[in-house]
């Protein structure tokens, strides 16, 4: 099974080496999600939890003592979907300042404990807003994270994250399973990866365009208890076979 999952232990090995994070400390933060799996398996008592996991029961306790960790939204990709969303803003040029609709107005809204300039600054160094005078133009229509930086690093867990989570459902069962799918060749030139590149980008753009719009829509109708959330994603990877070969 370990060898199976070669693939995925891999990148995450060279993540957690290019930021510092050593061995020890990735293992006892695996020790809270082991405990977690076997709780939500039926594993009831921290014996239980023990022979399934491994782990002694010591550690179990401590670990199903501390509380839970609270997940925050990421802001900056909040307030630039609004900004396209919303009737107010609808994607347009904005003020900088002053009342809404103003970058300064939507900022706030989004959050009251971060100064809106500093939005402004991380959003105008990521490409994803040009500043010109008293205006502000979104350059781009998702937040991209610049490279390395923690929420870059939160964008890569979220993403992930659920699609592990969905992958793993669909293997252990779920019903109905999730949609999953990849296209996948070899024996491509570099050109014509770029060509291939260029048009799922293209595509799955439109799709994440429409998605937002129709969410945001329903968002503002009324309902019943809304508790369900979603994640859509795509990739795209392309790389050179016999220089991976040789790396590995």
């Amino acid at each position: 099974m370990l060898q199976i999952l070669d693939s995925l232990l891999a990148p995450l090995a060279r993540l957690m080496v290019a930021r510092g994070v050593a061995f020890p400390d990735l293992a006892e933060r695996l020790k809270v999600h082991y405990v977690a799996a076997a709780a939500r398996s039926g594993a009831k008592t921290d014996s239980r939890i023990s022979v399934i996991t491994g782990l002694q029961r010591r550690d179990i306790a401590r670990l199903r003592a501390e509380p839970p960790r609270e997940e925050r939204p990421n802001h900056l990709a909040t307030l630039i979907a609004r900004w396209q969303t919303d009737r107010a803003y609808a994607g347009q040029p904005i003020p900088k300042s002053g009342p809404a609709p103003s970058f300064e107005a939507l900022a706030n809204d989004i959050r009251r404990d971060i100064h809106p300039r500093t939005m402004l600054d991380t959003l105008e160094a990521a490409g994803t807003v040009t500043v010109e005078q008293d205006h502000i133009t979104l350059a781009q229509t998702s937040y991209q994270p610049l490279a390395g930086s923690e929420d870059q690093i939160a964008y890569l867990a979220h993403n992930l994250g659920d699609h592990m989570a969905a992958a793993t459902d669909n293997v252990t069962g779920h019903t109905p399973p999730h949609f999953e799918r990849a296209v996948h060749y070899e024996g491509l030139t570099a050109a014509q990866i770029a060509l291939l590149q260029a048009d799922h980008r293209e595509a799955q753009m439109q799709v994440f365009q429409r998605l937002s719009a129709k969410a945001a829509a329903m968002k503002v109708l009324p309902s019943g208890e809304a508790t369900h959330r979603f994640r859509a994603g795509a990739y795209f990877y392309p790389t050179d076979a016999a220089q991976q070969d040789a790396q590995e």
